[in-house]
């Protein structure tokens, strides 16, 4: 029996950069086959091939053993092929009913037949195992991970043979995830063919049964998902083999940089204290809507304190993220597009802007200034860029993660507050990440690098194991006692997180 898709020799060239170089990729009816890659390695053009988005300079493809050529993304609908994008693309103002048939409402004439449009809703939304979704609210008023499920319900109401699912779970919540692997599952037996992307291998050695490498734009390797070594995987990925993912060298902590009583924000946090030292990573864990990133925003001034005491060395009270950058504070927020950085800006740039000042002796702000104090950092951080002159736009999520990082190196803050660092990064550049967090809570004595403290938070319980010195857990917007990362265990957080535990056990 033929695979359900076979793409063979796919080539593709944007301009000068030829993003496919002859790419091969077989998915089976009822498998999930995971496609992995860095930024960059040609997976997002490949899809927008399989999907009709793009037109392939050489190749063919084959769906079901016949011949399958789309020039639109509509041919591709048609022929059962469904994306469902990282950035979801429903029409918030429209009902759920009304996003799962949109574009193929069942008319009769000019009119729409209202009730036939609910019952293909409803049946698309049982066949998924969600059929208490309520039909007639707006889609915008769903949370990310029912957005998400009525977008699946749509591709299962117009009958795809294949699904692609392109980072599904980068905000999604560990409950969450486990409920949509659930229905993953529940869509292999129906016998689809599922293409997973995704960054993180333990999802990938969990839900899938194949997968296909790519890198430079080339298939580097196949196989089976859960026998195949995640290390031997990310050397297909990278094209170097990553030793430790999570480095984490001797610290020394050093003097209390940053201490929290009983904050609250007007929202969110709860209630949050906690002490971080000089010289140590400290975690924060905890489900989406937790108050973590509330937390960290009301610390650096962007968000209004309704109760308790934030002291930055000697001095205490709320104060402006201006004035929190003086006092060697800086903040990485989980949004980089819209709140990290400025994309239509240079990276030199970017990362001048915390502190303009001393860039020439006369205090003239220039291109060249920023170029020269940028480029150090560009190649300490190895962004992969032209220049510095660059727009921030044009680079890999990695390297625009980098970026936002080296904004803090520039600004020499004492304090780095990181919310989800390595969040939609491919492993490679989550490996340099994780290097550059150790390296900066460890410090530099030769170069003159004192020990930073690191404030982290991040979803990904594996990371926050690795790298941290301290977890503490955030339940309901409520921080727990911050405890050593011994005393954790990825089953012990989940229950403190979820409040059925607030007390880890202890080694």
């Amino acid at each position: 029996m033929p695979p359900r898709l076979a793409m063979s020799g796919v080539r593709h060239r944007y301009g000068a950069t030829q993003a496919l170089s002859g790419v091969d990729l077989e998915v089976r009816s009822g498998e999930v086959h995971a496609l992995v890659g860095e930024n960059g390695a040609g997976k997002s053009t490949l899809m927008k091939i399989l999907s009709g988005a793009l037109i392939p300079d050489a190749g063919s493809m084959q769906l079901d053993g016949e011949p399958y050529r789309p020039q639109t993304p509509a041919d591709g609908r048609a022929a059962g092929v469904a994306m469902i994008y990282q950035e979801l693309s429903l029409a918030p103002d429209l009902s759920v009913a009304e996003n799962i048939s949109l574009g193929v409402e069942p008319t009769r004439g000019p009119f729409v037949r209202r009730h036939e449009l609910r019952e293909r809703a409803r049946a698309a939304l049982a066949e998924i195992g969600r059929p208490e979704l309520p039909l007639d609210l707006p889609a915008g008023r769903l949370s990310v991970a029912e957005q998400q499920l009525v977008e699946i319900a749509r591709s299962v109401a117009t009958g795809c043979r294949i699904l692609v699912l392109d980072e599904p779970t980068s905000t999604l919540s560990q409950q969450d995830v486990e409920r949509l692997f659930t229905l993953i599952r529940r869509l292999r037996e129906r016998g689809l063919a599922i293409v997973y992307i995704s960054h993180f291998l333990e999802e990938v050695k969990a839900i899938c049964d194949r997968f296909t490498a790519l890198r430079d734009g080339q298939t580097t390797g196949s196989g089976d998902a859960k026998s195949t070594p995640a290390d031997r995987i990310v050397a297909m990925m990278v094209g170097r083999a990553v030793d430790d993912l999570y480095p984490r060298t001797p610290r020394t902590c050093g003097e209390t940089v940053l201490s929290i009583r009983d904050l609250a924000g007007v929202a969110k946090p709860e209630s949050a204290t906690l002490d971080l030292r000089r010289g140590e990573v400290v975690g924060i864990a905890g489900i989406i809507g937790a108050g973590r990133t509330e937390l960290l925003r009301a610390l650096m001034g962007l968000d209004p304190v309704a109760r308790g005491t934030v002291r930055v060395a000697t001095l205490e009270g709320w104060q402006s993220p201006s004035a929190r950058w003086r006092q060697g504070m800086g903040l990485v927020s989980e949004d980089r597009k819209r709140e990290g950085l400025a994309l239509e800006l240079t990276i030199a740039e970017n990362i001048t802007l915390p502190k303009l000042s001393g860039l020439t002796p006369r205090g003239w702000v220039t291109p060249a200034a920023q170029d020269r104090a940028s480029q150090p950092l560009v190649e300490r951080l190895g962004i992969k860029c032209r220049s510095p002159r660059q727009p921030v736009g044009a680079l890999s999520g990695g390297n625009q993660q980098k970026v936002a990082i080296a904004r803090l190196l520039h600004a020499d803050v004492d304090m780095l507050l990181l919310d989800e660092p390595t969040r939609g990064i491919d492993v490679g550049s989550k490996a340099e990440i994780c290097r550059l967090i150790n390296e900066l809570a460890v410090g530099d004595s030769v170069a003159g690098r004192a020990p930073k403290a690191v404030l982290i938070v991040s979803s990904y319980l594996p990371e926050l194991l690795g790298l941290c010195d301290r977890i503490a857990v955030m339940c309901r917007g409520r921080l727990g006692d911050a405890r050593p990362v011994e005393a954790w265990s990825e089953h012990e957080i989940m229950l403190a997180a979820t409040g059925a535990k607030t007390e880890p056990a202890r080694t």
